[in-house]
């Protein structure tokens, strides 16, 4: 296992404007695939990579990808590697849709949307299984219960999880998108937006959910941990079918990280806590939340997804049960981890 490199020390006024400036940092990286950064391999044109270049992102939402990025599992092998922030799985599915990645993370939701809609995309990995999203309200918000979302504003960002995870918390409730106002903000201007009471609730994801929660007292209207669907990491599938050799190195890449990232909790959450520009008590709070299981593809994560499909016909998220299931039934290529655990 490598030793970890360094990490960069915040300054004292960093780390006071740091939670201040996420949201209007974040929406700049990210949002228009103007951030790509190529960083190559000290071994380029060595080893099984032969100085291949592969797109990837990365996400606060997804801690392995910052391991593989800020300890350059990929460069060291010999790859040329392009990262881009991704800022939700909308993003994400739309740099795979528009061929800017190779590679992008989402939640299972999210890819199983895109998918069952048209984009020929497949989960080589399964990076987290995480409580990332749930219902937030304003820490003098006089709303108790789901039930009394009826006739709210409250942000989501269409095509993610917390989307998704709204939807269902709406339908558990005897409500339904049509008894509520979604107003579509990417996650940081969710979280302002709750912040500066111009939404009645939000479906927040972290780390702006717990940054939020620490910094303001922002509430947890609802949780569910069965509503929050698998982090997976998903390929293009001609990138698959033309590169599977790198495929194959990119979820290695995520094993070693996942090796690293439990054997090293206290380096993670400071990694965490610097690429998120928050508090150590926010990274900490979010990777509480966060399991990483095995890299696997299966049954488990098939199980979550089949559950929502007729959720996803009812609010005209995909054009029917039949496409979403099929969708379904090709969305695993499983080689990849099993070959990266064997």
């Amino acid at each position: 296992m490598r030793t970890p490199r360094p990490l960069a020390r915040r300054t004292a006024l960093g780390l006071a404007l740091g939670g201040v400036a996420l949201g209007a940092a974040a929406c700049v990286q990210g949002e228009d695939s103007t951030g790509a950064v190529a960083t190559e391999g000290a071994g380029s044109g060595s080893g099984s990579g032969g100085g291949d270049t592969v797109r990837l992102d990365y996400a606060l939402y997804n801690p392995l990808s910052l391991v593989v990025r800020e300890q350059r599992i990929l460069e060291d092998a010999g790859l040329t590697v392009v990262w881009e922030q991704s800022l939700g799985s909308n993003r994400a599915n739309e740099f795979l849709r528009n061929d800017n990645l190779d590679v992008a993370s989402t939640a299972g939701s999210a890819v199983l949307q895109a998918r069952a809609n048209g984009s020929p995309v497949q989960t080589i990995a399964v990076y987290s299984q995480p409580e990332w999203t749930a219902l937030v309200v304003g820490a003098d918000s006089p709303i108790t219960d789901v039930a009394g979302l009826r006739g709210t504003r409250i942000a989501a960002t269409t095509g993610t999880d917390p989307y998704f995870f709204l939807q269902q918390a709406l339908a558990e409730a005897g409500l339904s998108g049509a008894d509520v106002e979604i107003v579509n903000l990417q996650h940081p201007d969710g979280r302002a937006a709750l912040e500066r009471g111009d939404v009645d609730a939000w479906a927040g994801l972290d780390p702006n959910m717990a940054a939020s929660e620490l910094t303001v007292g922002s509430r947890l209207l609802y949780r569910n941990v069965d509503f929050n669907t698998y982090g997976m990491l998903n390929a293009r599938e001609q990138f698959i079918e033309e590169s599977p050799e790198l495929a194959q190195q990119v979820v290695d890449a995520y094993a070693q990280a996942r090796s690293w990232a439990l054997e090293n909790p206290a380096d993670l959450q400071a990694l965490y806590a610097a690429e998120a520009q928050q508090e150590d008590e926010v990274a900490a709070l979010v990777l509480e939340r966060t399991s990483f299981v095995d890299l696997e593809p299966g049954d488990a994560q098939a199980q979550v997804l089949e559950a929502i499909v007729p959720l996803m016909v009812e609010t005209g998220d995909v054009r029917s049960e039949e496409e979403a299931r099929t969708a379904l039934e090709g969305l695993f290529a499983p080689q990849f981890a099993q070959a990266a655990s064997s």
